[in-house]
């Protein structure tokens, strides 16, 4: 294990995948409460529109996957109060212009870029020190962010409306909720893969929900379960020389089922 620490790639790849471990989470408890699950798959398509505007026109593909992700995520605020009774319906309509986008401007480049393979399913290796400072600026956003409006961000969550009537601004929380997921879904790119960041923002907090504990127990159980997937995800893809964002992802998976199976044991007992 600690050979690996020896190569400057695998330092950078442990440094962003412990940033992606914590945000995941962190975000993703108030998403699966407010069932908007689906969102992070929204951005995520989203980012690769961004992602291959870069690649197109030449410039740092993170800046990209930024700013489209940051322009989806104010669209579909807006599109679910355009179809206030159908909200769903912004999801689906940003993840297809988003995808849309991105087919359009790959062919445009008349070729294929290995990089983007990084990008739609994870890396190791192409981690850069460029993409550290990035992610770590993002990830000190959406830390201090969540710290400072975590108590606003669950009452909404869990009853909206009532947190109106007490005077919240639920139409700026619910902007910027969904912000901090665009930020999330940029921060993680690299390491999960864009295909893959919702399963991060989703899975993790599904199996912490299962332990039954109580809304901080549950989010710092999530962030542990995205910790441990995550390391020995990326030690895995390492040594056996696999995507890292489809290990780690199946690791957090083989995580929730485990929490079902002691789970279902425990109430045969």
């Amino acid at each position: 294990m600690m050979e690996i620490l020896q190569y400057e790639f695998m330092q950078r790849a442990f440094i962003a995948g412990i940033m992606v471990a914590i945000t995941c989470p962190l975000i993703g408890i108030f998403i699966v409460l407010k069932r908007l699950s689906m969102i992070g798959d929204t951005l995520s398509h989203a980012s690769l529109a961004g992602i291959a505007a870069g690649m197109l026109w030449g410039f740092y593909p993170f800046w990209g996957a930024l700013i489209f992700t940051l322009i989806g995520a104010v669209a579909i605020e807006k599109l679910r109060k355009t179809f206030s009774k159908y909200a769903e319906i912004s999801n689906s309509i940003i993840l297809s212009a988003g995808i849309g986008i991105a087919v359009v401007m790959i062919g445009l480049a008349k070729g294929f870029n290995t990089d983007l393979m990084g990008y739609m399913f994870g890396s190791i290796a192409a981690v850069s020190s460029k993409d550290i400072y990035i992610m770590g600026i993002l990830s000190v956003i959406i830390i201090l962010s969540v710290i400072v409006l975590h108590k606003k961000l669950f009452y909404i969550a869990f009853d909206e409306e009532g947190a109106q009537v007490s005077g919240v601004s639920v139409n700026f929380l619910n902007m910027y909720l969904t912000i901090l997921t665009g930020l999330t879904v940029v921060v993680s790119m690299r390491i999960v893969g864009i295909f893959m960041v919702s399963s991060m923002l989703v899975v993790p907090v599904a199996a912490a929900i299962q332990t039954g504990q109580g809304f901080i127990k549950t989010t710092a159980i999530s962030v542990i379960f995205a910790l441990i997937s995550v390391i020995f995800g990326l030690v895995l893809s390492y040594y056996f020389d696999i995507a890292p964002g489809g290990t780690i992802v199946l690791l957090s998976v083989g995580i929730l089922v485990g929490v079902l199976f002691i789970k279902a044991l425990r109430k045969r007992k």
